[in-house]
């Protein structure tokens, strides 16, 4: 860069030569400027940008300094049982972490180990003091968790540290009962025997689950509280009535007023719950109770699609097949007497109608002319024959006449009680019947 002492020079010089070579050493040193200009603006750009990467880096050191990352206790000990980290395990157990801590679906550490077959971390956790029958929301222990998987050697270490042989879970199963693994179920059906543990043990535990349940209905029925209160996912007391198969309680909750029409989160009846799980008794008694077999859940499933069981499939196929044919003869018998009711009904207060003035006095006017017609051809011959036989001549006539009169009687109260075309025909025929009469009372006369 040029300093003050060269430019002085500069310009004397060019006070000497012509104007345009002036003009172009002012060009060029003007050039010269911006290039320099350039480069510092360029350098200062450096240094800024320097400047505020070391503020950034500074900041976050310190920041880092007096922020940390953490998780809950639960979070940290499930995640280094899921990761079979011994280690950390320890660690963790050492500085006062509980191992019975559960995340929100009731799952401890203990019940993930035996999922994952971790055999090591269940005896350090079952060590440290465990719940060897710790449940989870839907009242798995961890021996239902090992059995289920077929996990032999965990099952016998459970057993070993006192695991409850007979727990129920929220399906009313018990460990043996989901064990699909002949070494393992004979394991644990050894472990039973050697318990004592008999059928009858087994039932009455069963039953106790359905007891309690009964126990709790009978007291909100006597305090008078609502037996068809909704939980948070929509199911209410008669939905895991009929999921578990307790007949006797879905009896108690129908007679204290249980709806069956009740949908929970998923659109599921109770109904659609007993077909889902094979409670075989439990539908039965709910199709019998009026439970509808063509109810839809939100995903369009009705109960018959929901059963997984070929057997139970057929019976319920059956029972829709028998209930849609009592509504179809009931409809029918229904619709039937209403058309009966309604016809019989209009014909009655036709009749009724005409026979309270006309028709009455109408008839009776036909029935004495008829009368006298044939009355007025048979005077002659008995006011003749009166001399001969005076008596029989009277018992005749007095005869002729009572008949005559209890003719029209009977014909006015059967008018009213037959349709016409009956009555036409009975009209006719009973005409013909006094023609005989008559003629036959005419022989008896000339001839008594």
């Amino acid at each position: 860069m040029a300093n003050h002492l060269e430019l002085l020079n500069e310009l004397q010089q060019l006070d000497k030569v012509p104007s345009l070579e002036r003009l172009r050493a002012a060009q060029k040193r003007r050039t010269q400027q911006l290039k320099r200009w350039a480069v510092y603006e360029k350098e200062m750009q450096n240094k800024k940008r320097k400047a505020d990467k070391r503020r950034t880096v500074n900041h976050a050191a310190a920041t880092e300094s007096k922020h940390h990352v953490s998780f809950a206790a639960s979070v940290a000990l499930l995640e280094a049982s899921a990761r079979n980290d011994p280690d950390e395990v320890r660690y963790l157990l050492k500085n006062n972490v509980s191992p019975d801590l559960c995340n929100e679906d009731g799952l401890t550490a203990l019940h993930q180990c035996c999922i994952d077959n971790y055999e090591e971390m269940v005896k350090i956790l079952l060590n440290r003091g465990a719940s060897v029958n710790a449940q989870d929301n839907e009242l798995w222990t961890p021996l239902h968790a090992a059995a289920t998987c077929g996990h032999a050697g965990l099952v016998k270490v459970l057993i070993q540290h006192g695991a409850n042989l007979l727990a129920v879970n929220s399906d009313g199963n018990m460990p043996y009962d989901l064990c699909e693994d002949d070494p393992t179920l004979d394991i644990i059906e050894t472990a039973m025997a050697n318990r004592g543990i008999t059928q009858e043990m087994i039932n009455e535990t069963r039953a106790s689950v359905e007891r309690r349940m009964m126990g709790d209905i009978q007291e909100l029925l006597t305090e008078g509280e609502d037996v068809n209160h909704q939980d948070s996912q929509g199911a209410t007391l008669l939905h895991i009535a009929a999921a578990n198969g307790y007949v006797q309680a879905a009896e108690l909750l129908l007679e204290g007023g249980a709806r069956m029409d009740l949908r929970d989160s998923d659109g599921w009846e109770p109904l659609h719950a007993a077909a889902c799980w094979g409670q075989m008794h439990i539908a039965e008694l709910l199709v019998s109770h009026g439970a509808s077999l063509n109810a839809k859940t939100f995903l369009e499933e009705t109960p018959i699609d929901l059963c997984e069981d070929e057997e139970f499939r057929a019976i319920l196929l059956d029972l829709k097949h028998k209930h849609d044919s009592i509504m179809k003869s009931q409809l029918k018998h229904k619709t039937s007497l209403c058309r009966r009711t309604s016809s019989a009904g209009s014909r009655g207060k036709v009749v009724r109608r005409a026979s309270l003035s006309d028709r009455h006095n109408l008839r009776v006017k036909e029935y004495e002319t008829e009368a006298i017609v044939w009355r007025g051809g048979r005077e002659e011959k008995e006011i003749d024959q009166e001399n001969n036989h005076p008596s029989n001549t009277t018992v005749t006539v007095v005869s002729s006449h009572y008949f005559l009169d209890i003719h029209c009687k009977v014909l006015l109260w059967v008018q009213g009680h037959l349709p016409i075309y009956l009555f036409l025909l009975l009209n006719i025929t009973s005409i013909r019947f006094l023609i005989l009469l008559l003629q036959s009372q005419k022989w008896l006369v000339l001839h008594g």
